[in-house]
């Protein structure tokens, strides 16, 4: 049996707002809108939904990460926006620059830039 993820749904409770971080601040390609469900491409294979519904936010739910090219230029995109930053960028043992976010609708999203070096146990 072979199982891949396709898509993840996120409950958002304005559609406009949760598209706009998504599309113009993270790039993600916007394929259709139909009633309260929004899609969005991440990559080949992959779709971001955006429902429009009640939400609960909690910080011990799942969390998304995404890989960015710059994640300086998004956070600091994000900030000019008013948007919240929990963790600013910042270097990773595991090799990775990172930063720590809230979307429009309060959700834990992850923002990673890939350096060189990869993770490895020997390093501090």
């Amino acid at each position: 049996m072979s199982t891949n993820l396709n898509r993840v749904i996120v409950s958002v409770t304005d559609l406009a707002s949760s598209q706009a971080f998504y599309v113009d601040l993270l790039g993600f390609a916007h394929v259709a809108t139909q009633g309260d469900m929004s899609i969005l491409r991440i990559s080949a294979g992959l779709d971001l939904n955006l429902h429009q519904r009640p939400t609960t936010i909690s910080d011990a739910a799942v969390a998304l990460s995404f890989a960015v090219d710059d994640v300086d230029g998004v956070c600091a995109s994000w900030a000019q926006a008013c948007g919240v930053i929990i963790d600013e960028p910042d270097e990773q043992p595991w090799g990775e620059r990172m930063a720590v976010v809230r979307d429009p609708d309060g959700h834990i999203v992850c923002l990673v830039q890939r350096r060189d070096r990869r993770f490895s146990p020997e390093q501090p």
